[in-house]
């Protein structure tokens, strides 16, 4: 029973420092007690698109929420709330709504929520929080881009006036130490070459010479292809992936849980599943060959955290469901930890969701996500590419 679309539809003010006069305000979590006292305050505040009784009701006892409300020290009532929403599965929070009473403004209680706010999302494990500002509320845009906000999309026609909303984001994550990022970031520029974008990116880290461009790309995705995969197009698996570096001279590992053959169960006909057991039999001949090991057991996050503190970069398969909430194998490039998460290069950049670079650079992911992510499809497949320093340099490798 929440809104249709979680708006932010505060009229806080432009940033300022309270007066001195002014002690700034408890913040605590509401409760059904502050029920009416909420209602009065949104029924003030806005002319349209207000929070009802009933979804105040369910958002403060069962919606996947938390309200904060601001108290009058004299103890008249609230001088505002905001309004978070989680998102299940995923380290994403959304600054729902926030509203301050007339009497509260030029104070900085909209700023003290908002602080609050982004502790709370913290707490809960949360790496970034969103939320949409109308294109017109000029005070309410100043106020979150002192504080750190971009913008990153517009949304047309998004309220009951027909105004549009700006989307904006800031990062609650302390982001990778940025002593040990070592790698560049490149943009796949096809639907299926995440595997040589993320690829490319782990193989520049420890090869500064190397060149990153579209034909390298494509290079790299002709040699790794499965040739068939899901549909359209042969995505890259774990074994041609590993084969790309090693034939570059890169120290390579693969780490793959079991045997079986990657992708297998995404496609149907009897001679595409031939086909693509052949083609890994050939790649890991010459894996052998080379003498990359391959290492079957499960990819964690210790173990991926080991080999990244030893001076390699993982390249990892995750399953994208709980990035795009679609469901097709994705790679993507290890480029720090700390105690909480697990920072990545994802070379996918949605444009035309509003999308920037800046969007897929060391990406923020918990780590208890990350576990659950790293795996793919109904036999949960299990792979990460470990590239180390480039001890030779063949011809073709570079560029």
């Amino acid at each position: 029973m929440t809104q249709s679309s979680g708006q932010f539809k505060g009229r806080s003010e432009t940033p300022a420092v309270p007066d001195a006069e002014h002690d700034l305000p408890r913040v605590r979590p509401a409760t059904l007690v502050d029920l009416d006292a909420l209602l009065a305050l949104e029924q003030a505040s806005f002319h349209g698109d207000r929070i009802s009784r009933r979804q105040f009701r369910y958002l403060l006892t069962r919606g996947h929420a938390q309200t904060l409300v601001a108290l009058d020290p004299s103890g008249s009532g609230l001088l505002g709330y905001v309004m978070l929403l989680f998102s299940r599965g995923t380290s994403l929070a959304r600054l729902y709504s926030i509203a301050v009473s007339g009497a509260a403004r030029g104070r900085g209680i909209g700023r003290l929520l908002v602080q609050a706010a982004e502790a709370e999302a913290a707490r809960n494990g949360c790496a970034d929080l969103r939320l949409e500002v109308r294109r017109d509320n000029a005070a309410s845009l100043a106020l979150f881009r002192v504080m750190g906000y971009r913008e990153f999309g517009m949304i047309e026609d998004y309220y009951e006036d027909h105004m549009g909303a700006l989307r904006l984001q800031k990062s609650l994550a302390p982001g990778p130490d940025p002593d040990l990022v070592r790698a560049p970031f490149y943009a796949q520029t096809l639907d299926f070459t995440c595997g040589p974008a993320a690829l490319m990116m782990a193989m520049r880290a420890v090869d500064p010479d190397l060149r990153l461009d579209r034909r390298l790309e494509l290079r790299v995705w002709r040699e790794a292809t499965t040739i068939f995969m899901t549909s359209g197009h042969g995505g890259c698996g774990p074994y041609g992936l590993a084969l790309a570096a090693a034939r570059r001279g890169y120290e390579v590992e693969l780490l793959v849980r079991d045997k079986g053959v990657a992708f297998f169960d995404s496609v149907r006909s009897e001679d595409k599943k031939r086909v693509m057991q052949l083609v890994q039999e050939d790649m890991v001949e010459e894996l052998e060959q080379l003498r990359v090991p391959i290492v079957h057991g499960p990819v964690n996050v210790a173990a991926l955290e080991a080999r990244f503190n030893a001076g390699r970069m993982p390249v990892v398969l995750i399953s994208s469901v709980r990035i795009y909430a679609e469901r097709f194998p994705h790679w993507v490039t290890v480029t720090g930890f700390d105690e909480r998460f697990i920072y990545v290069h994802d070379p996918l950049v949605d444009v035309e969701e509003g999308e920037r670079a800046v969007d897929s650079v060391n990406m923020p992911i918990l780590r208890r996500d990350f576990e659950r992510m790293a795996r793919y499809g109904r036999a949960g497949l299990q792979a990460a590419v470990i590239v180390g320093s480039c001890e030779t340099r063949e011809s073709g490798g570079h560029v």
